[in-house]
């Protein structure tokens, strides 16, 4: 079997540690200060302009956004044509100085300068957005992809809920501030010595002209990210995540008081749930993936945000006779559920946002992978702006915190079939993963043996109606089937099929011109670097053995010469999709969740294949396990 590390090895990997800890202390900082002056503002008394404490509050929130829609252009072009080391390093030692004036903004107690800070802290992350996630592909090989994207998710969210923690405690540790000062400044150093320690990650395209004007350039990078229709809807997809994530983190504080009649530790633990809750989704990613972009954790994760937003609502307690802090709250049985939801909201969320993240990463093309990043920070930016807005809406017309928070789960389902209708593959994937995951623990032997890149055909055994989807859920590579074209009038299957483009084909006796057609279109696919798969058995087995393979193997390689990759299932004999019981499917399942394998031999260059040889090879690869 095919050993792959674990992602928590990346931790011990240069290409990897030194960019996450610079993301963690720079996500630490933004939340540690912006915290941190919500408290002197709230607790404190600190005034600016002689706004109320309410507006100071909302105008240091509309500060950090700022910069997210004024630089965002900019800062993709400046990942595309300079070192994105070297940029990271650059923004470090700009964060020591943001942190610098914000030591002066704290020691004379000045409002404008703090929320000044907060607007140049706006700024150092929009720089820094579209670098960590653009980097990845460079860093990381595309079977860390997934898990690295996973701990770039945990380390944030666990640094938001740890820097909001530290910015109300160390705030209020002294009334010279000196704390505080210090934790910022101690932060930013800790980010530039490890951005100091990230490899060289050259320019992808070092000839890009930087064009300054930022509506133009804003406009510019949103419609090329249109162009390829999967990196658009998950950009869209992502800022929806965070149109509900403003919802959920704008309304919690009310809502932990208000409703819950919590203290501040109430909220504090609310956050926590949620924030561990993200994280732990994000890192189980990899393993409920199997190391590769899954796009069917998407629907999986957008149906939990969906139960558990709308189960929130029903669980929530009646306002208690006293206010609660934290123990109490978790001492009464009845917020458990509650507590509950909140979690695996989070947990969800993760499933959701981290399989988006890496689509982008991995389908937008290099030159342009950073710009695509910008793009979706700008996005994230405009829909948590209309969420801002849509929440105040409902509560200027009376609507509670609870019923605000159902609405959003309701319209997470509308928004979601929208999305998936756009995009089937999305739900394709999603029954793939499915059923794949809750039929069969799959054994994977030797899968690195299909090509990162460029065409190939797969050639397989044929045993069941499941054999397809093990495949497609297994190979890390997008694969055209030829399947028998009767497979795309049975209801699911058929949806399946089509969604991933699968060839249909039909023996020549029935139908010569479908049997031409289906060659001209694998060859296609070959030409434009796919992966091809067929069973060249062209039938399923009726004994549990291998039939004789046919030449259209042959024919296809003496067309389009191509690597040839001989792969075997074992164990699918037997299961409630193959012939063993009489007709597939009308038997009654026999087993659930068997242990099946799937493995691939070395591949052959096409000047060596042979229907027969191929047969001999999956004969063997298989051997008696059927």
């Amino acid at each position: 079997m095919s050993h792959h590390p674990n992602q928590f090895d990346l931790f011990r990997t240069r290409r990897f540690l030194p960019l996450f800890i610079t993301q963690f202390f720079g996500a630490f900082n933004d939340n540690l200060l912006k915290n941190a002056v919500i408290v002197l503002i709230n607790f404190h008394g600190m005034k600016m302009l002689g706004l109320a404490p309410e507006l100071m509050i909302q105008l240091a929130a509309a500060l950090f956004i700022l910069p997210f829609f004024l630089f965002s252009a900019t800062a993709g072009q400046l990942c595309e044509k300079y070192d994105k080391a070297a940029i990271a390093r650059l923004v470090k030692q700009v964060e020591i100085a943001i942190m610098l004036l914000a030591a002066l903004g704290f020691w004379l107690h000045d409002g404008v300068i703090l929320m000044s800070t907060i607007f140049l802290m706006g700024a150092h992350s929009t720089l820094f957005g579209p670098l960590k996630f653009s980097v990845l592909p460079q860093y990381l090989r595309p079977g860390e992809l997934v898990g690295g994207n996973g701990l770039i998710e945990m380390g944030t969210f666990v640094s938001i809920i740890l820097g909001q923690v530290a910015g109300t405690v160390l705030v209020g540790a002294d009334d010279s501030r000196i704390s505080i000062v210090l934790a910022l400044l101690g932060c930013a150093l800790a980010g530039l010595a490890a951005a100091r320690a990230m490899p060289p990650a050259p320019p992808t395209a070092a000839a890009l002209p930087i064009d300054w004007n930022f509506a133009r350039q804003t406009w510019g990078i949103v419609r090329h990210a249109k162009q390829s229709r999967p990196v658009w809807l998950s950009l869209l997809g992502i800022s929806w995540f965070w149109f509900l994530g403003a919802i959920y983190l704008s309304k919690l504080p009310t809502y932990a008081s208000e409703v819950l009649g919590g203290d501040a530790t109430v909220y504090t633990l609310l956050m926590t749930l949620f924030s561990l809750g993200v994280g732990t989704g994000s890192m189980l990613c990899e393993k409920l993936s199997g190391r590769k972009v899954e796009l069917g954790l998407v629907p999986f994760g957008s149906l939990g945000l969906c139960l558990f937003g709308i189960d929130l609502y029903f669980a929530t307690p009646p306002h208690p006779a006293a206010t609660l802090d934290w123990l109490a709250f978790i001492a009464s049985a009845g917020n458990w559920r509650l507590m509950a939801d909140f979690a695996l909201i989070g947990v969800f969320g993760g499933f959701y946002i981290v399989p988006l993240y890496a689509l982008v990463q991995s389908r937008s093309a290099p030159e342009f992978r950073s710009r695509a990043i910008a793009a979706n920070n700008i996005l994230n930016s405009l829909f948590m702006v209309v969420s801002a807005a849509f929440a105040a809406v409902l509560a200027a017309n009376g609507v509670s915190i609870p019923t605000v928070l159902l609405i959003a789960a309701l319209l997470n389902l509308v928004v979601a079939a929208y999305i998936y209708s756009l995009l089937p593959e999305f739900l394709m994937r999603f029954v793939i993963w499915l059923l794949t995951h809750t039929l069969y623990r799959v054994r994977h032997h030797g899968l690195e043996q299909i090509p990162e890149h460029g065409p190939c055909v797969l050639v397989c055994n044929h045993v069941s109606f499941m054999d397809a989807l093990i495949l497609a859920g297994a190979v890390r590579r997008p694969i055209r089937f030829v399947m028998d074209h009767h497979i795309f009038r049975t209801p699911l299957l058929g949806f399946v099929f089509r969604t991933a483009r699968a060839i249909p084909i039909a023996p020549a006796k029935e139908d010569p011109h479908a049997k031409a057609r289906a060659f001209d279109e694998v060859a296609a696919a070959l030409a434009a670097g796919e992966v091809v798969c067929i069973f060249p058995e062209g039938k399923l087995t009726f004994d549990g053995e291998i039939s004789l393979f046919k030449l259209g193997i042959e024919e296809i390689v003496a067309r389009t010469p191509v690597p040839v990759v001989p792969m075997a299932l074992c164990g699918m004999w037997g299961s409630f999709f193959s012939r063993r019981y009489g007709k597939a499917m009308l038997s009654w399942p026999r087993r659930f969740w068997s242990r099946i394998a799937l493995k691939a031999a070395p591949a052959l260059a096409a000047s060596e294949v042979s229907a027969a040889a191929l047969q001999r090879t999956v004969s063997e690869l298989r051997g008696d396990w059927r």
